[in-house]
């Protein structure tokens, strides 16, 4: 049978406790200092008492004349009981030089030999003792009767020891009374304190805290999702490794206590995170990377601070684009299977009415136009991935009523970009421009979309260039136009304004930069500009990030 063991105490109840116990041993440690002291003070005072009572009664005249008589004990032992009771004395003892008693408050000891010292009497000072003589011990005083120059007796009054221990135990009582208030409120006064405590640590002990912090702090370190826990000031107050490295802070940077405005994010992710409402799923860009920002307020009675957890979706986002660009060549191969369909039902009309030589003729025209614009894009960018994107957003225009041309001056070798120009960062960068220029284009008169693709001369820069039709762009905007959310077209399920961020992002990331100007046939022509040979991010007003 397995013993069951207790549970340890929680910390506000071994707090409490120690707390308790120091209470009391302060109380009792100054209750006994004060007992031990008000005792001695209390045989002081007895002292003092004791000696002005034997020095009133040694120089007392009648005292003095009653020891001339030939019966002392007769005028001075009534003399002697009237002072005890006056006094608050236990005795006065008078005597002779000898020690021999006249008086006493027992009468039988009269005559008897005084018990204690007489020495320094005898010599004519006045001394105090404890000492334990017929009534127990007392604290008592003696001095000597002087007729003259002559000792003629000696004086001892006292009080007993057992009376002065009364009189301190009456102001110990006192003392424990009021200890005991303080042992009582000082209890309350903690229980208070700790049972708001407990509240706090949800009643755990020590060691359940400790083990809660080791599971905290490995828990944050393991979770690659960015989290930052702000307080009530929008200042930093926790952030792991995954934060760290997605906002781009330094592992060695201290960011703990400074606000976020000073993190130098960009103001729209800046203003998500010093935002007071929630935040569900917004999309955000950094320098080179596509977050996800969820935001919740911390509140109890008051706003506390808030929870942001930041998710990667670089990749993400990037397959997304090109996965919508593999649905628009689909749709795009499905018209186009249709019209096949429907020019090789003609062919087959043609032959079936005997027109053999026109069928012929009219099949040579369509592969001769077919075969005439892939060679036209092949012959100018043989780059394999960019001439597949090229042909693919063709379809698509054309599809959608809008003309895709590819620039005679375009040129672009194939092999020519380097490893570190990624082919999903190109289509994501010529893609957008192409989807954004043939939905401005589209709808007007005679749209077209002219794109050209080259290196400037060494090979030393790649340039890809994209003009259209439409209205072009507001010099007032022309900067704006970058900036996540910013569109001129209605807002879809999934909203705009994000494809011409990610360009901007894409470029900044391999040291290029992205610029707008207004085009000779009025609309809108778009550059980016990306170097081939020593890649490095900069900063420039053209664009980059």
């Amino acid at each position: 049978m397995r013993i069951p063991l207790p549970r340890p105490r929680s910390l506000a109840g071994q707090l409490f406790a120690m707390q308790a116990v120091l209470i009391a041993v302060v109380v009792a440690g100054y209750a006994l200092f004060t007992y031990v002291s008000d005792r001695s003070q209390a045989e002081q005072a007895a002292g003092r008492q004791a000696t002005a009572v034997a020095r009133s009664v040694a120089d007392s005249p009648s005292v003095r004349e009653a020891i001339r008589t030939s019966d002392p004990s007769a005028e001075l032992q009534p003399y002697a009981l009237a002072v005890v009771r006056d006094t608050d004395v236990d005795f006065v003892t008078i005597m002779d030089p000898r020690g021999i008693r006249w008086t006493h408050p027992d009468p039988d000891q009269i005559g008897l030999v005084f018990q204690g010292h007489t020495g320094p009497a005898l010599q004519g000072r006045t001394f105090t003792e404890t000492y334990t003589g017929t009534l127990g011990p007392s604290v008592r005083a003696v001095t000597p009767i002087r007729d003259g120059d002559r000792i003629t007796g000696l004086v001892s009054a006292g009080i007993r020891v057992e009376e002065i221990s009364q009189r301190a135990q009456g102001q110990l009582t006192a003392l424990l009374a009021v200890a005991a208030g303080a042992l009582g409120l000082g209890a309350i006064g903690t229980y208070v304190i700790n049972a708001r405590l407990r509240r706090h640590t949800h009643g755990m002990n020590a060691a359940e805290l400790s083990h809660m912090h080791d599971y905290h702090q490995a828990a944050l370190h393991a979770v690659r999702e960015g989290l930052l826990m702000l307080d009530g000031r929008y200042k930093v107050a926790l952030i792991n490794d995954g934060g760290r490295e997605l906002l781009g802070v330094g592992q060695e940077e201290d960011v703990v206590g400074r606000s976020v405005a000073e993190l130098g994010l960009p103001t729209p992710l800046t203003g998500a995170l010093l935002a007071s409402e929630p935040r569900v799923d917004e999309v955000h860009l950094t320098a080179d990377r596509v977050l996800v920002v969820n935001t919740s307020p911390v509140t109890g009675g008051q706003q506390r601070g808030s929870v942001v957890t930041l998710r990667d979706v670089t990749e993400l986002q990037s397959l997304m684009g090109e996965l919508d660009s593999e649905r628009g060549f689909t749709q795009a191969l499905r018209s186009q299977a249709h019209e096949a369909a429907n020019r090789l039902h003609t062919v087959v009309s043609l032959i079936e009415l005997g027109r053999a030589e026109e069928a012929v003729d009219f099949a040579t025209a369509e592969l001769e136009l077919a075969q005439a614009l892939t060679d036209q894009v092949v012959a100018a960018v043989s780059e394999p991935v960019l001439a597949a994107l090229l042909l693919g957003k063709t379809a698509q225009a054309n599809e959608r009523g809008v003309e895709l041309v590819v620039s005679d001056d375009s040129r672009l070798d194939d092999g020519l970009l380097p490893d570190t120009l990624p082919a999903r960062d190109l289509v994501t960068i010529l893609g957008n421009l192409i989807d954004n220029a043939v939905d401005a284009a589209q709808g007007g008169l005679h749209p077209r979309v002219t794109v050209t693709a080259r290196t400037e001369e060494h090979g030393s820069e790649l340039i890809l260039r994209v003009s259209d039709t439409g209205p072009g762009v507001d010099p007032d905007h022309a900067e704006a136009v970058f900036q996540r959310g910013f569109t001129t077209k209605p807002a879809g399920p999934g909203g705009r304004g994000l494809g011409l961020a990610l360009v901007r992002q894409a470029a900044g990331r391999h040291g290029g930069v992205l610029s707008v100007t207004s085009g000779d046939e009025g609309g809108a022509v778009f550059e980016a500009r990306l170097p081939l040979r020593g890649s490095t991010v900069v900063e420039s007003a053209g664009g980059a990030v």
